[in-house]
């Protein structure tokens, strides 16, 4: 936020500068984004008339009217004061266009969402990162962003390959008094990255280059979308590390009690297992309890009862206590693991119960008579939807 107290100190100057010289630029004849007589004018940015717009760090305002005579109603914000009382000298009472002194960040929290948000080089004055998320709530569902920004400088230095911000010059009009300020000048692939990031989808990137063959000059201009649906960003192809398991605890309970296999290792358990990739807790379940103790029943015969939480020195264990209401079949051993399969009445349960077994029993039946490490259990609830 330093830089941009900075660079914001050094607009003000600016706009001081022009606020005591008695020429100023002339209305527009041809939209141009920062390099006269290069690159697409307005016609990117559609039909207007009619739509909410936004114009970030607009200045003295001259494209913001231009909008605003079209039938656009426009709001141009501007951090600097002195830039902005430009605006309402020029422009003290124009139908359409509503004139804001404000950071632009602040004002996209307070304001209704637009439908076309866009900025004349004014964006790489802000961090991205405070910025982008503000700017993609600030637009409608199926809103637009345009922006140019610029991508080497008149002494040919490209942009960085980094999210940081970098020195450029200002120079002020009609002297040679230069100040240092510093910019966001970033690589195209990096600001599309930062656009998918905050949500946005890009859909061109166009190069705006000096008309003069000298000049190294140039910028981008980018043009992206706010999704009419929330996407999902896509995971990356790097797993995360694990530190969690995901398990189900399948209670079988019929009139002869509860079903319960003796583990190689002496525990008494009830059937279940980890969840495998793609599969439901209900599948996982009628899966475990065909494999362990072959049992047949089918998803639509298990009732999920929550979620248990635990922990295993620096594993989170997650099990989930499925009841299972109907079956086919009668125990059997079916892996070399476990086996001995009978049913075991409530009240005489075995000694050496697996501790997520028991910790599965007590969140079907608190009153059961198990000692167990805690875990915390939260019941299925049924959410209700207006």
């Amino acid at each position: 936020m330093d830089i941009e107290k900075r660079i914001g100190e050094i607009w003000t100057l600016y706009g001081r500068h022009q606020l005591g010289r008695s020429f100023d630029l002339p209305e527009l004849d041809d939209w141009a984004w920062d390099i006269p007589q290069a690159g697409p004018g307005i016609d990117v940015l559609g039909e207007v008339a009619g739509l909410r717009v936004l114009d970030l760090g607009a200045g003295v305002g001259r494209h913001a009217a231009c909008l605003a005579a079209l039938g656009a109603r426009v709001t141009a914000v501007d951090a600097s004061p002195t830039q902005h009382q430009r605006a309402l000298a020029r422009y003290p009472d124009t139908p359409g266009l509503h004139l804001v002194c404000a950071d632009a960040v602040a004002h996209l929290r307070e304001a209704d969402p637009y439908d076309l948000i866009y900025s004349v080089s004014g964006i790489p004055f802000l961090d991205p990162n405070r910025l982008l998320p503000a700017l993609t709530n600030g637009l409608k569902p199926g809103g637009r962003l345009v922006f140019s920004a610029l991508h080497t400088n008149s002494h040919g230095d490209g942009p960085s390959d980094s999210v940081a911000a970098r020195p450029e010059i200002l120079r002020l009009p009609g002297t040679d008094t230069e100040h240092q300020m510093h910019m966001w000048v970033l690589e195209p692939r990096l600001w599309e990255d930062l656009l998918v990031d905050h949500g946005l989808v890009v859909d061109t990137v166009t190069t705006i280059g000096s008309p003069q063959a000298d000049q190294s000059l140039s910028y981008r201009l980018y043009r992206a979308h706010r999704p009419e649906r929330v996407p999902s960003r896509p995971r990356s192809a790097t797993p995360p590390p694990p530190n969690a398991v995901v398990g189900v605890g399948v209670i079988v309970h019929g009139p002869d009690g509860l079903l319960l296999g003796k583990h190689r290792l002496g525990t008494w358990e009830l059937p279940g297992g980890v969840v495998e990739p793609g599969e439901s807790f209900a599948e996982a379940a009628v899966r475990e309890l065909a494999e362990e103790a072959g049992l047949v029943a089918g998803p639509a015969d298990v009732r999920v009862l929550g979620t248990l939480l635990d922990r295993v020195g620096d594993v989170v264990r997650v099990t989930v206590p499925v009841l299972v209401t109907r079956w086919s079949g009668a125990p059997r051993q079916r892996e070399e693991s476990i086996g001995d399969w009978r049913f075991w009445p409530q009240d005489s349960l075995p000694r050496a119960l697996f501790v997520p077994s028991s910790q599965c029993l007590t969140a079907w039946n608190p009153v059961l008579p198990l000692d167990h490490p805690p875990a915390h259990f939260q019941p299925v609830t049924t959410i209700a939807r207006d």
